[in-house]
């Protein structure tokens, strides 16, 4: 396939070089002569393991070429990738100039080309950036329209610095977001002999991806060393208990809790944090991410809560008290905290969970649940029909398989907030509203 790549920096050169040696005729684009020189030479504009050697092959082989040209790149080629910076402004945005050079560059290329070209962005860029960035700026210069007249894809890159080219080759997915399938169709032919998943999505989906990969990184590291403060400053290695941590894959390192729903309760991970953060305190440590874990919790408390109160009905019916489903455990529950606070604003509401019973109830969860709500028992029905006829707003709680039967049966005038995403497959119907999809 003939490919131009637009920005010779770092994933534009490691991208352009790959491609080269997987057969591809690539015409690397920068308006830096210097780039474009070095590599015509045969040699690599960035230092990073294997690339030189690579470029110099696809020079010699005639696979590999640069130019400053960007009509002439776009003319001999059947796809663009857009590789250019995305540098952070003073406040946090992105400086989009570059990408919108490039794509004033193509557009205009396009309009003396005759054959279907697809663009794809492979620079880093915040969701919605390609539709209102790249898209309008390539219409506009070209004159012509995305999906119909040239295609559109985001494919965004996981490379790391210093191991790029093990990467490009071994990556952990390939993402490609398109708007037409034609598009998408092509680009996935670049990665047809890869091992890794291919994974076909919106465009939208793909920006986000990039970001969701970075910050669990960051995530990470940062967890990592606040547990490093921590272990040091009581006289523990903490690479023997990280090392500990990371055998386990069925809950720590592995899709556990990583799927967007309600927030956290129960008698553990609310506690234990308290604890910690107790005891870092006490060590005069500094540990921000831990510290603000309970906070972010109560945020997302205050979202369901912001979400019912809009919804505009007084009587509200509960899908679910416990903080888990097939759990009668109540410590904690943040849909308890719910409760609490509806009720306090005047709110009427009947709950449904087979699972706490005031009778059946003992100790701990006995005690916790009528200290916190002494009239619970009101609140309580058995009967599905009475408590699905109560409610003008219906909330679901916790993810019993109960409900996932009751909630695509309900009448169309029932608001339905979903707090936990009970069926993979969401609603498409007006009166279903979930807290986080």
């Amino acid at each position: 396939m003939k490919i131009s790549v637009f920005g010779l920096g770092y994933v534009g050169t490691v991208s352009a070089a790959c491609l080269a040696k997987a057969g591809h005729t690539v015409i690397g684009v920068d308006p830096n002569e210097t780039k474009v020189s070095l590599i015509n030479d045969g040699h690599s504009p960035i230092i990073e393991k294997d690339v030189a050697e690579i470029i110099a092959a696809g020079i010699g082989s005639g696979h590999l070429s640069a130019t400053h040209n960007a009509a002439a790149a776009v003319a001999a080629s059947e796809i663009s990738l857009i590789c250019v910076g995305t540098p952070s402004q003073l406040n946090g945005n992105l400086d989009l100039s570059f990408v919108r050079r490039v794509c004033e560059d193509i557009g205009r290329a396009l309009v003396g080309k005759d054959s279907y070209h697809v663009v794809v962005v492979r620079s880093t860029m915040l969701p919605g950036s390609v539709g209102t960035v790249v898209i309008p700026t390539l219409e506009r210069a070209s004159g012509r329209s995305a999906d119909s007249d040239f295609g559109i894809c985001i494919n965004p890159e996981f490379l790391r610095e210093g191991s790029a080219v093990a990467d490009y080759y071994n990556p952990p997915k390939t993402v490609i977001g398109s708007s037409d399938d034609r598009a998408g169709d092509l680009v996935s032919t670049l990665y047809e002999d890869m091992s890794a998943p291919l994974i076909r999505t919106t465009i939208a989906v793909a920006e986000l991806s990039k970001y969701v990969d970075n910050a669990w990184h960051a995530l990470k590291v940062a967890f990592a060393n606040e547990i490093g403060a921590i272990g040091k400053a009581v006289g523990v290695d903490s690479h023997d208990v990280m090392n500990i941590f990371i055998q386990d894959e069925k809950l720590n390192l592995s899709s556990a809790y990583l799927r967007p729903g309600f927030a956290f309760g129960g008698s553990c991970l609310p506690k234990d944090l308290r604890a910690i953060n107790y005891k870092a305190k006490t060590l005069d440590l500094d540990v921000p991410l831990l510290r603000s874990v309970l906070p972010s919790n109560r945020v997302h408390i205050d979202r369901a809560m912001n979400l019912i109160q809009a919804a505009g009905n007084k009587k509200v019916t509960i899908l679910g008290l416990s903080f888990k489903a097939g759990t009668d455990d109540l410590r904690e529950s943040p849909v308890l905290e719910i409760v609490e606070r509806l009720l306090g604003k005047g709110f009427d509401i009947r709950i449904l969970d087979r699972n706490v019973e005031i009778a059946s109830l003992t100790g701990a969860n006995r005690d916790y649940l009528l200290n916190h709500i002494p009239h619970i028992s009101s609140l309580l029905v058995s009967d599905v029909n009475a408590v699905l006829e109560h409610g003008d707003t219906i909330v679901v709680g916790n993810a019993s398989e109960e409900f996932a039967s009751i909630v695509p049966g309900l009448d169309s005038s029932k608001q339905i907030i979903d707090l936990v995403r009970i069926s993979r497959e969401l609603p498409s119907a007006a009166n279903y509203t979930g807290i986080a999809w």
